[in-house]
C-alpha cells in the first residue's frame, strides 16, 4: 500500500522514521558555550557558570567535564529577562 503524496515534499521522498516507535526521529539539542551564552546576556562566562551552580539555568556536561547549555533553555530565559525588563 502507498502512501498518500504529500505536495509539499518531492515524488519519492520517504520521512524517516524509528522502526521501533514509528515516529520521526529527534533531532539533538542545539547546546551552547558559556562564552556564547555570556555573549548573548553580555555578560562575563563566569556568570553562566554561578547561574548554572544556583539552578537559574540547566547545564549539560560533557565528557570531559565542561558545561554545556540547551539553547532552547538559554532562548527562554533571555526570553523572560528581556519581558521583565521592559514593564
Amino acid at each position: 500500500m502507498n502512501a498518500p503524496h504529500n505536495p509539499g515534499q518531492p515524488l519519492g521522498y520517504a520521512r524517516p522514521t524509528d522502526p521501533r516507535t514509528g515516529a520521526a526521529p529527534r533531532q539533538p539539542e542545539r547546546l551552547m558555550t558559556p562564552g556564547q551564552v555570556a555573549a548573548l546576556f553580555n555578560v562575563n562566562p563566569k556568570t553562566v557558570t554561578r547561574w548554572a551552580g544556583a539552578g537559574l539555568l540547566g547545564a549539560v556536561r560533557t565528557p570531559g567535564g565542561h558545561r554545556r547549555f540547551r539553547a532552547s533553555e538559554v532562548l527562554a530565559l533571555l526570553n523572560q529577562n528581556s519581558t521583565t525588563a521592559t514593564r
